[in-house]
């Protein structure tokens, strides 16, 4: 069942980041503390788990995987750090607890993003893995982390903020595409990588993760207005209180809702013809869609 091997999975990954960050009690321990106070104990994990997903369903062993799953999630990690600070979204809770700047301080909150992204690279050019395969991983993730991905996407973000009505559906799209699409996609691409797959294989999954990230930021956009922040582990409301560009604010929220759904059957018609090997990510698939924080 995909849920016994999620939780395989969590507990891969949160070994790998045990062991692949420094010790709190190591110099400078502030900023070992902070990193690891975001990076440990939280999160639903979905970036690895897709890295495992999409890894094993074509033939890649989980210890091929472990390097870039955690890779990925201390970079998806680092930016939820950089968003939280106060010339971003200024935030006071994540995953539950304080944000790393509330906890610590913000000049140690931006080293500690720092050094969590320098260490994700770090972490995949020492893996147990043939040179090229580390180099196209390196690519992969250093694109979707840049302005081409997440780090552009949160840029356009800033810039529609206060203005939302300024931007339209497309715009919109390729906004979210950007600032949670492209670490999504990266994590199903990583998978890929380490399974070897062809390139229409990897055509079909890059379809399959285009829909998923734009169906998990539609659903954050609906768990901002409907959620409440117990249950989120993170502040709700802050999108209208912000003017903040989203599905809900542009197009309503039976829309929103209807898109998602569009969504979940695009997904669903792209995994299809992988059959049972593909249920791991039909899984994720759903849990995105349905998903309660």
């Amino acid at each position: 069942m995909p849920e016994s091997s999620f939780a395989a999975w969590r507990a891969r990954v949160d070994a790998a980041l045990e062991h692949a960050l420094p010790a709190a009690n190591a110099s400078p321990q502030r900023l070992h503390s902070a990193m690891r106070h975001a990076a440990l104990d939280g999160g639903k994990r979905m970036r690895p788990l897709l890295v495992y997903a999409t890894g094993t369903a074509f033939g890649a062993d989980a210890t091929t995987l472990d390097a870039p799953a955690a890779a990925v999630e201390l970079i998806h990690a680092y930016s939820l750090v950089h968003d939280d600070l106060p010339a971003m979204d200024d935030d006071s809770l994540r995953r539950g607890k304080p944000t790393v700047h509330v906890a610590f301080d913000e000049a140690t909150a931006i080293l500690a993003g720092d050094a969590m992204q320098s260490l994700a690279f770090e972490l995949i050019a020492d893996a147990s893995l043939p040179a090229q395969t580390r180099v196209a991983m390196l690519r992969e993730l250093s694109i979707a982390a840049g302005t081409r991905g997440m780090c552009g996407g949160q840029a356009l973000d800033i810039d529609a903020t206060g203005n939302a009505n300024a931007i339209g559906a497309d715009e919109l799209q390729r906004l979210h595409a950007l600032k949670t699409g492209a670490l999504l996609r990266a994590s199903v691409r990583l998978g890929s990588i380490a399974a070897g797959v062809d390139a229409e294989t990897m055509q079909r999954l890059d379809i399959f993760a285009d829909a998923l990230g734009l169906a998990f930021q539609i659903r954050d956009d609906l768990l901002d207005v409907e959620g409440d922040s117990t249950t989120l582990g993170k502040t709700a409301g802050k999108d209208a209180a912000q003017a903040k560009a989203t599905f809900p604010a542009l197009i309503g929220l039976d829309a929103s809702r209807a898109r998602l759904q569009e969504l979940a059957t695009t997904m669903h018609g792209v995994l299809t013809p992988f059959g049972g090997r593909a249920a791991a990510l039909a899984a994720l698939a759903r849990m995105a869609v349905e998903r309660k924080h």
